[in-house]
Parts: C-alpha cells; sequence; structure tokens
C-alpha cells in the first residue's frame, strides 16, 4: 500500500490532473460571490452638460419657403415635371408641418409612345378601317396616341416632417456643409385627366378629370449653404390607381383581368408613382438659434 501511495506522487500526469481539479473548485466557488456594479457620478465643470454645445439649429421654430421642380421617375408613354413648392412651420429642429405641392405643367413623350404613334399613324393611312389590325386596335389607339394618355395636372399633399439625423458633409475634404436628412408623409390630392369612360368605345377617346387621394412619403437632403438659404434633394412615392396609357385592360372573365371593350374604373392600374425634387429652401427668420 505504502509502495503505491509512493508510485503516485511520483507521477507527475496525477499531480497535474489533481492541481486542475483544485484550480476549478477554487474557480466554482469564487462565481457564487456576487458582484456589483458601481455607479460613477461625472463631476467638475462637465457635470450636467448636453451632449452637444453651441448646435445650429437650422430649423427650430423657423418657416420653410422652398420652391422647388420634380421630375416623375420610371414612366411608360410620358414624363412629367411639376412646379411647386414646399410650406412648412419647423416647430423643432426635428419636426415640422406643411404642405408640398406642384402644377404638371410640362410633359414630354416617351421614345415607347413615338414608336406606338408611329406604327398606329402608318396603320391609319395605309389601311382600310376594316382591316384586321385597325379593327383589333380601334378601342385603344385613337389618332393620336398623346391625346389620350393619363397626366398628372397637380398635387397637393399636407404633411409632417421628421428630421431624425443631422451632421456635417466634407466635399473635396475641404468644404463642410451642415446637412440634415429628412422624411415626410401625408394625404396627397391628386388631380388627373383621363381617359373618360365610354360603352361602346370605339371611335371615342374624349378625356376626363378627376381627383385621386392617396398617401405620399418622401426622403430628403437639405445642404445648408449659409443662415438662411438651403439645398433640397428629395425622392418622393405617390401610389394610387390610375389609367396611364388609355387602354382597355380589364373588365371580364376572371378576376375581371380581361379587356371587355369598354373604358372603366377597371381598367386603372395600381403604380408607384415615383419622382425627384429639387428645390431652392429659404428660412425667416433670416437668422438662426444655437443651443447652449
Amino acid at each position: 500500500m505504502g509502495e503505491g501511495r509512493r508510485k503516485m506522487t511520483r507521477n507527475p500526469r496525477f499531480t497535474k490532473r489533481l492541481l486542475t481539479a483544485l484550480t476549478a473548485g477554487l474557480a466554482l466557488l469564487g462565481f457564487t460571490e456576487h458582484s456589483q456594479a458601481q455607479e460613477l457620478y461625472l463631476t467638475g465643470p462637465l457635470a450636467g452638460a448636453p451632449a452637444v454645445r453651441k448646435l445650429r439649429l437650422y430649423r427650430q421654430t423657423r418657416l420653410e419657403i422652398a420652391p422647388a421642380v420634380s421630375f416623375t421617375l420610371l414612366d411608360e408613354y410620358q414624363r412629367t415635371i411639376l412646379l411647386g413648392a414646399r410650406l412648412q412651420f419647423n416647430i423643432t429642429d426635428w419636426l415640422a408641418i406643411g404642405a408640398w405641392g406642384g402644377w404638371g405643367g410640362l410633359k414630354l413623350s416617351t421614345a415607347l409612345t413615338d414608336n406606338i404613334q408611329g406604327v398606329n399613324a402608318n396603320r391609319r393611312t395605309n389601311e382600310p378601317p376594316e382591316s384586321l389590325s385597325r379593327r383589333l386596335t380601334e378601342v385603344n389607339l385613337g389618332p393620336d396616341l398623346k391625346d389620350q394618355l393619363g397626366k398628372m395636372d397637380w398635387v397637393a399633399a399636407p404633411q409632417i416632417t421628421v428630421v431624425p439625423f443631422r451632421g456635417k458633409l466634407a466635399l473635396f475634404q475641404s468644404v463642410y456643409m451642415d446637412t440634415d436628412l429628412y422624411l415626410s408623409a401625408g394625404p396627397a390630392f391628386v388631380g388627373l385627366t383621363e381617359r373618360k369612360n365610354c360603352n361602346p368605345c370605339a371611335n371615342q377617346f374624349q378625356t376626363a378629370t378627376r381627383t385621386a387621394i392617396a398617401p405620399t412619403a418622401a426622403l430628403g437632403l437639405s445642404f445648408y449653404m449659409n443662415k438662411w438659404a438651403a439645398l433640397g434633394f428629395e425622392y418622393r412615392v405617390l401610389p394610387f390607381s390610375w389609367n396611364i396609357g388609355g387602354f382597355d385592360t380589364a373588365g371580364t372573365g376572371k378576376d375581371n383581368q380581361f379587356p371587355d371593350n369598354k373604358i372603366t374604373d377597371a381598367d386603372q392600374r395600381f403604380r408607384v408613382n415615383q419622382m425627384m425634387t429639387v428645390s431652392f429652401n429659404f428660412y425667416l427668420p433670416t437668422q438662426y438659434k444655437v443651443s447652449e
């Protein structure tokens, strides 16, 4: 027995395992004690100080007048340029209420419209009215495709604006501009001109006006050039249903997904209308406030 005990004490592996077990046991005993963090109180000149001092409050309690030009994006048949403005009062540096609107005074046809009209004019010139191609398109194509296209005439949108981020933008590592990112949302009232409902619709291509109500949202950046002016860039969505081509595309069959040879509300298609806006923003009073 004594000889075996001497062998065990001479074995280095046994000694190593014994030390490891003792270390683990002591560690477990140490973990059973409760640790408690101590709250540190800042003293001295920085006690109670705000995160940022002398912050330029470009928006707070200021009226914003922003003449703007908006360009529609991803149009199939016709692009619209809206001349308008944004008017809002900034309650705080991060919250504002106001309105945005525009008048769609300038409309530009796309290449697709020009190509369709070229084929349409050729058919009307070289084919008799009783030809198959003329009879198949007599509901959808009038003498001039541009006259039957849906048009966005005006937009008016009351909205709320929040400014979640602001900072400085460096240009060429030498020019620094105060910048903020804002989000706007609200209801929009859209004046439209569309092809008038008709039944039968052969050779009937009159248009009518209506007002659509839709939600709208915008994401924008303001680059402050001085105490009272800024340059703005804004992306806006305006989703609603309308008949942009003046075509008979639905009204009968399963889920009303097939043409019915008449123009009705069923021919309107949902679109997330998109546009970019460039604005020049003026702020009144012309002097901004500065935080403590």
